[in-house]
């Protein structure tokens, strides 16, 4: 396949994504029981034998996934992605491969495909996290190995291991996912490291299987790339394993993704709820509504996605806080939400007060900062036919103020008149004001 024929149909495949800029990561799994972050078993060198306490005590009873969806559709979530199986190798679904699965707990059932059901039912896309990493299989490279809990157990010190007998497991729960759950909008790897990238996970034939199985599917970076980098999704000779979007963790890159030649990147910002992607319950850093909705905001206006993290209890229930923030946002997003959906950079100069999105003739003034006086709107001077304030239709008054003369190259907006009011963000948060531009 050329280059262009390739990027063409990574624009179509990623169209609905970039559309939906806003989604819902979900990271639950056994260590929902220890509570101390998703990777405890690494951390603490936990040997398997004694990590597989947690398997047996597994009963998520108060798992309701038409609850999650429901939160989800509420905060204005358009997808969601689920870790099917996180590096420690317990497997959310009924997997025909392994032993170390949902059904085989306590609570006995197929957490996927509760997920999926329910979601789709809310009009939500649907995605899988999967690991390539697995400290529960036997042929999974162990003492040495840069993550594995057992790294450093001596007892294992030239144990042989088959690692194409792991590949063949990967590969075949790979096509599990993709084949038993009808259709899948995303496939999110995680991740690739020293000694394992790319063709060290077979990765040309897994990502044309993935491809044969799922032909729209959008596929992440990370089967090259670890986080710190994010592969050559970022060149203009992207490989094979590039995937269609680049996935910056907890950081939000300062203008967005382009190759060297100006090409747009797909990207997707993965943040956080608190500071761990897993449930742990004495980590109450959590980040404000306002702070979500201004970071969602942020990435929209770079031609970026935000997916945001839920970190479910072993009962299954979303904390209570989670809960609430993601009620706030969804609050906002409510009034506001076609300032996200669809929207992109807008051209133009990055307003003093906050940021311009935009979708067309449709620019976007996210005030997210108080004005004194008028605000004045960098760029779009003799442009804007008309200002209405997005959560209810306000008409926004387009007139210079006498104070601002000498300021030819701006138009401005006035909240009333006289046209030196102060002007205060609602809850303090974002007032979106839509501007329409001439044709």
């Amino acid at each position: 396949m050329g280059y262009q024929e390739y990027m063409e149909e990574r624009a179509k495949r990623t169209e609905w994504f970039l559309d939906a800029r806003f989604g819902m990561f979900i990271h639950w799994g056994l260590y929902a029981i220890p509570g101390r972050g998703e990777w405890i078993q690494s951390y603490e060198e936990t040997p398997k034998k004694d990590y597989e306490t947690y398997f047996e005590e597994w009963n998520p009873d108060r798992y309701d996934p038409k609850e999650w969806a429901r939160i989800a559709k509420q905060a204005g979530m358009k997808y969601a992605v689920l870790t099917t199986k996180h590096h420690e190798g317990f497997c959310l679904f009924d997997s025909a491969y392994t032993e170390f699965k949902s059904t085989n707990t306590p609570y006995g059932r197929d957490l996927v495909r509760e997920f999926v059901d329910a979601f789709r039912a809310e009009g939500i896309r649907v995605g899988f996290y999967y690991s390539l990493l697995d400290w529960h299989h036997e042929d999974y490279p162990a003492y040495g190995d840069m993550y594995h809990p057992e790294r450093n157990n001596e007892a294992l010190k030239g144990k042989q291991h088959d690692f194409n007998v792991y590949l063949d497991y990967m590969h075949n729960q790979v096509r599990e996912l993709l084949t038993n759950y009808g259709k899948i909008d995303i496939i999110w790897f995680d991740f690739s490291y020293e000694g394992h990238f790319g063709k060290d996970w077979r990765g040309e034939e897994l990502i044309k299987m993935v491809r044969e199985l799922q032909p729209g599917i959008i596929i992440n970076g990370r089967l090259e790339a670890n986080g710190e980098d994010y592969g050559t999704v970022m060149t203009d000779e992207p490989s094979i394993y590039s995937g269609d979007f680049a996935c910056p963790e907890m950081i939000i890159p300062p203008y967005g993704l382009k190759t060297p030649n100006g090409v747009q990147i797909p990207w997707e910002a993965c943040f956080t709820l608190n500071n761990n992607w897993g449930y742990t319950p004495n980590d109450k850093h959590y980040k404000t509504a306002s702070q979500i909705i201004k970071k969602l905001v942020e990435c929209t206006s770079k031609n970026g996605n935000m997916i945001i993290n839920i970190s479910p209890t072993a009962k299954g229930e979303i904390p209570r806080q989670q809960k609430e923030i993601l009620r706030e946002v969804g609050e906002w997003m409510h009034e506001n939400s076609e300032s996200i959906y669809g929207c992109g950079a807008s051209g133009f100069e990055k307003p003093e007060w906050g940021r311009y999105t935009r979708k067309g003739n449709k620019l976007y003034a996210h005030v997210t900062e108080e004005v004194i006086g008028a605000i004045a709107l960098p760029g779009v001077n003799g442009m804007v036919e008309k200002a209405r304030r997005l959560s209810d239709g306000y008409e926004m008054l387009l007139l210079t103020p006498w104070v601002a003369k000498e300021f030819p190259g701006y138009a401005f907006v006035n909240y009333g008149t006289p046209e030196c009011f102060s002007f205060s963000v609602e809850e303090k948060t974002d007032t979106v004001i839509e501007l329409t531009l001439k044709k």
